[in-house]
C-alpha cells in the first residue's frame, strides 16, 4: 500500500487535470451513500465529529475520515485532521493511503471551477473570491482554468490576510490579482463571485448582484450559516453538487426552504446532470447562476485516483 504524503498530492493534483477528472467522473457510473457523522465526546469532554465519507465504482473503493476537534486551536492544531483510504473494489486490496487536507482544498475549488464552465458566462472579465482560507487560496487558479479573467479581485475580513493572500498569487504568476476593501463594490462590479467563508450571516446582498452574474457558494458547510441573503437567493437559479447534500446541510438552501422563501422543486439541477448533459447550464446572458456546494465523496475519489494513477513508484510502500 503506498503512502501518499501532502507534498505530493500538491505537485500531481494540476487544476485543469483535476477539472477533467471531476467531469468524467461525474460523467461515470458510481454510488455515493449519504455521508455518516458521528459525534463523540474526547478525553477532555469536547465533542468532536467523525465523517465518514465513501464512494465506490466497479473497480476503486474510497473512503475519507475525517475528524473535527473544534478545540484543537487551543493546542495550536487545526480543526481538522483527515486520511484517505483507496482500495481496489475487486479484491478489497488497500492500494493507498493519503493526506486528505490538500486533496479536499483542491477537489473543491475546482468542483466549482467545473460548474462555473456551464454556469458562468463565457465573456466573464472580473473575478471575485470571498475570503481567504485554504479552499480560497486554490479559487483563484481553479477558476483561471476555465475562464479567462481580465481581473481578480480578494476580499478578505482581515485586510492583511487578504494581502498576503495577494501577494501570494502575484508572486505566483497571476498579475491581474488586486485587493478590494469595499465588497460591496467589489460584487456590483464582479462577473463570478466564489465565496469560500465561515460566515454566520450573509455577506452579500442580492440588490447588489448585477444581471449576468454567477455566484459560487462554498462556505456555509452547516444548517445555521449562510453566505448570500434571500433576495440573492430569489433571483438566482439554483443548481448544486447534489441535492442530498445541499439542500439539507447548508443554511445557504436550508434556511430560505425552510422559511417559505425556496421551493426545493425549484432547483435545477445537479453538477452529474450537468457534467453529462441532463440539464442545461446558462440559459441567457441575464440569468443569474447560483451553484452551491457542500462536497462529494466521489470528488474526492476522483481526485485520489488522480493522485495514485500518477505517483512515481518511488513511494514508500507498506
Amino acid at each position: 500500500m503506498k503512502i501518499i504524503d501532502k507534498e505530493t498530492i500538491e505537485s500531481i493534483l494540476k487544476y485543469d487535470k483535476l477539472i477533467e477528472a471531476l467531469r468524467e467522473i461525474f460523467q461515470s457510473s458510481f454510488t455515493m451513500p449519504v455521508r455518516h457523522h458521528h459525534f463523540y465526546q474526547n478525553a477532555e469532554g469536547i465533542e468532536n465529529t467523525l465523517i465518514l465519507m465513501p464512494s465506490w465504482t466497479d473497480n476503486y473503493i474510497g473512503i475519507k475520515q475525517v475528524v473535527v476537534a473544534p478545540e484543537n486551536h487551543r493546542k495550536n492544531l487545526p480543526a481538522i485532521h483527515a486520511l484517505y483510504t483507496l482500495l481496489d473494489a475487486v479484491t478489497g486490496k488497500p492500494l493507498a493511503q493519503m493526506d486528505a487536507a490538500g486533496l479536499t482544498s483542491r477537489r473543491t475549488a475546482c468542483t466549482s471551477a467545473l460548474a462555473a464552465s456551464y454556469l458562468a458566462r463565457d465573456d466573464s472579465k472580473i473575478l471575485l473570491i470571498v475570503g481567504g482560507g485554504k479552499v480560497a487560496q486554490h479559487l483563484v487558479q481553479a477558476h483561471s482554468a476555465v475562464r479567462a479573467y481580465d481581473q481578480i479581485l480578494i476580499w478578505t475580513r482581515s485586510e492583511s490576510k487578504g494581502g498576503d493572500l495577494v501577494l501570494n498569487l502575484q508572486q505566483a504568476g497571476f498579475r491581474n490579482v488586486v485587493y478590494a476593501d469595499k465588497l460591496e463594490e467589489a460584487v456590483r462590479r464582479a462577473d463570478v463571485i466564489s465565496c469560500a467563508t465561515l460566515s454566520h450571516e450573509p455577506l452579500i446582498n442580492g440588490e447588489w448582484i448585477k444581471a449576468g452574474t454567477h455566484l459560487d457558494l462554498i462556505g456555509s458547510h452547516t444548517p445555521k450559516t449562510r453566505e448570500v441573503d434571500d433576495s440573492a437567493i430569489l433571483k438566482s437559479s439554483i443548481f448544486v453538487d447534489s441535492r442530498a447534500g445541499a439542500l439539507h446541510e447548508t443554511g445557504e438552501l436550508a434556511i430560505p426552504i425552510a422559511t417559505g422563501v425556496l421551493d426545493p422543486a425549484s432547483i435545477k439541477g445537479d453538477i452529474k446532470e450537468l457534467c453529462c448533459g441532463e440539464i442545461m447550464g446558462r440559459s441567457s446572458s441575464d440569468e443569474i447562476t447560483l451553484f452551491k456546494s457542500a462536497g462529494l465523496a466521489i470528488e474526492d475519489l476522483a481526485a485520489a485516483l488522480l493522485v495514485y494513477r500518477n505517483v512515481g513508484e518511488e513511494m514508500t510502500s507498506v
